[in-house]
């Protein structure tokens, strides 16, 4: 295991490592919901208790990392931390605790990993693909088109539009109303700035990967516990998404977490990933999409390995 290489990602919602080995199989793949996005949308910073939960998951994975002899890695952090005021001072702190390189990505930079990991073991097919990356502070889409990776990253994410219109419990008509016309607007504007999305609609493999999808997946499949094999790969309809947001959204946080497969720390935040996720498929005029497991981890190993 001496060529092992490591990638973490510092999210809004959680923060995850993938380690692999150096042909590129995974030795651990492990996630922590830290929140590190908590309140960031209306102070402008990230609030110091989720730092420190963050902080602690990344000393953990350092651990792993001694344990498997990895040689190189990279920390990426994402919209939490570009949005931060403070998000150099974490950067700082995060860097230390893991012990390599360790960035904020751009957009554009967390699409194209996010791209690269979860299409590298999708069977070929004659429409575009594309990816819909649902995580807490932004929304990453993305399609190749004749060699050329277009890309957008909208500022909507469960835990942002959760915290901005949605609200935690019971959704009502007012907040349901706010919610859409946020998400519509935004892809108003990913629309303008990449007019090429215009020429998929209707005409696109969607790929859907991250925590709101996964957890979609395990709901959709009545799996209590993560499996893997049943989650990824995962074939879901529009009207899956449709029935487990409005399902939820008549819920309470507590009543969510009955259910087989609700993972504890997204039962807050889920419906407004879905919202989310509708939305798009709204958008693109598509009635399914392909859950992957595969993602930005992935996208990133596999650099860290290319010669």
């Amino acid at each position: 295991m001496a060529n092992a290489v490591a990638a973490i990602d510092c999210g809004s919602n959680s923060t995850r490592t993938l380690i692999v080995d150096g042909e590129g199989r995974a030795l651990v793949r492990e996630m922590h919901i830290t929140r590190l996005s908590q309140g960031v949308d209306a102070s402008g910073s990230l609030l110091p208790e989720a730092m420190d939960r963050t902080f602690r998951v990344l000393q953990t994975y350092r651990e792993r990392c001694d344990d498997a002899s990895v040689t190189r890695g990279l920390l990426v952090a994402t919209s939490a931390v570009r949005d931060a005021t403070n998000g150099s001072a974490f950067l700082e702190r995060a860097h230390d605790i893991a012990g390599f390189v360790a960035k904020t990505l751009h957009g554009d930079e967390e699409a194209a990993y996010s791209y690269a990991g979860a299409s590298g073991d999708l069977g070929k097919v004659e429409t575009p693909t594309m990816i819909v990356d649902v995580g807490g502070g932004s929304t990453e889409l993305a399609v190749e088109l004749d060699g050329v990776l277009f890309s957008h990253s909208m500022q909507l994410g469960c835990v942002r539009v959760t915290e901005r219109a949605l609200g935690r419990g019971v959704v009502t008509s007012e907040s349901d109303t706010v919610t859409k016309s946020m998400i519509e607007l935004e892809l108003d504007r990913a629309f303008d700035a990449v007019p090429v999305f215009q020429e998929v609609v209707a005409n696109v493999r969607l790929v859907g990967l991250a925590g709101t999808v996964a957890a979609l997946a395990q709901l959709d499949a009545g799996q209590a516990n993560y499996d893997r094999d049943v989650v990824h790969h995962r074939v879901l309809s529009r009207t899956t998404v449709q029935h487990w947001r409005d399902l939820l959204a008549r819920e309470s946080p507590e009543e969510r977490l009955t259910h087989p497969g609700m993972v504890l720390g997204r039962e807050d935040v889920l419906p407004a990933g879905l919202y989310i996720l509708d939305a798009v498929m709204e958008r693109f005029k598509v009635e399914q999409l392909l859950s992957s497991e595969n993602d930005i981890l992935d996208g990133i190993t596999s650099s860290l390995l290319a010669p």
